[in-house]
C-alpha cells in the first residue's frame, strides 16, 4: 500500500515507515500531522486517482525532528567589474515518519 501526497509544493510517493524530509512544517517534534491532499493510493493492487485529490483519504506522520539543510554558498560576480557577492543559504526542513495511510 502505498500513496502519493503533495506537502510544500513537492509530490512525495510514501508508504507506511517511511521517513522523508518535507519543506518546514509549522510543527514540534513528537506531534501527530495529517496529510490530507492524497493524490493517488494504491490498496491490494488497485490504484485510485483523485481529481485533484482523493475524497476521504489522509496520511498520518510523526514529526521526527525540525533542521537545516547544510549550507549551500551562492557567488555572483562581474569580471573585471570589481563587483562580488557572496550569499549563503541554509534551507528548512522537517523530517516525518509514516505511521498510517487511510483510505
Amino acid at each position: 500500500m502505498y500513496a502519493i501526497i503533495e506537502t510544500g509544493g513537492k509530490q512525495y510517493r510514501v508508504q507506511e515507515g517511511d521517513t522523508l524530509f518535507v519543506e518546514k512544517l509549522t510543527a514540534n517534534e513528537g506531534e501527530v500531522v495529517e496529510f490530507d491532499k492524497v493524490l493517488a493510493l494504491s490498496k491490494e493492487g488497485q490504484l485510485t486517482v483523485g481529481t485533484p485529490s482523493v475524497d476521504g483519504a489522509k496520511v498520518s506522520a510523526t514529526v521526527v525532528k525540525n533542521g537545516k539543510a547544510p549550507k549551500v554558498i551562492v557567488f555572483k560576480y562581474k569580471a573585471k567589474k570589481d563587483y562580488r557577492k557572496k550569499q549563503g543559504h541554509r534551507q528548512p526542513y522537517t523530517q516525518v515518519k509514516i505511521e498510517k495511510i487511510n483510505g
